[in-house]
């Protein structure tokens, strides 16, 4: 298992492998559907993303007397974000996706292209992956609400995360699929 700090260089993304498991310390940006739509159509995006840990998470909040606090913070489905992923991680040079069950060819382009990797965190594992949550630094766009705000948050060992979509254009669930296709029975 490595550790891995972030915002990470292309080198370090290039790097990791397909399998690989990785623990993150540093900065990840939580954004869902609403924060790609608003980040790509900002007309100078904020500089908090240029080259961002993205985490499809939308965390659960609390306020307490040194600030606010992540109580929750589970791995949505990035899925949902494929229309507009490819877009952003050209855009502002992500270079690392945090979420469960994988994203589109498309994207897979888009992370081959500019050095980007797809870590997938366990479903289920919202107050665990919470508690390696050290710090709120920030937020972009709290109108969007606590679950679709863009949330900038200090990480320390977060994880276990596996290289499940890597930067040479690798995907577990692409291998998955065609062994469930080579292996399903025809009739």
């Amino acid at each position: 298992m490595d550790q891995i700090s972030s915002p990470m260089d292309e080198r370090t993304v290039r790097g990791l492998r397909l399998g690989e498991t990785v623990f993150l310390s540093g900065e990840i940006v939580t954004a869902r559907d609403a924060a790609h739509v608003r980040a790509l159509s900002a007309a100078d995006g904020p500089k908090e993303l240029n080259g961002a840990t993205l985490f499809h998470c939308g965390p659960i909040m609390t306020i307490e007397k040194e600030g606010r606090k992540v109580i929750a913070a589970g791995p949505t489905t990035s899925a949902r974000m494929n229309g507009t992923a490819a877009d952003m991680i050209r855009r502002y040079g992500i270079r690392a996706v945090i979420g469960k069950g994988g994203m589109s060819s498309t994207v897979l382009d888009a992370m081959r292209e500019t050095g980007c990797v797809y870590l997938a965190a366990v479903g289920g594992t919202a107050v665990s992956l919470a508690e390696r949550i050290i710090n709120v630094n920030g937020v972009l766009w709290p109108d969007l609400g606590p679950a679709e705000a863009a949330w900038i948050l200090e990480a320390e060992n977060f994880g276990p995360l596996t290289v499940a979509m890597d930067a040479a254009g690798n995907s577990m669930y692409d291998n998955v699929k065609r062994t469930v296709d080579r292996t399903r029975p025809y009739s």
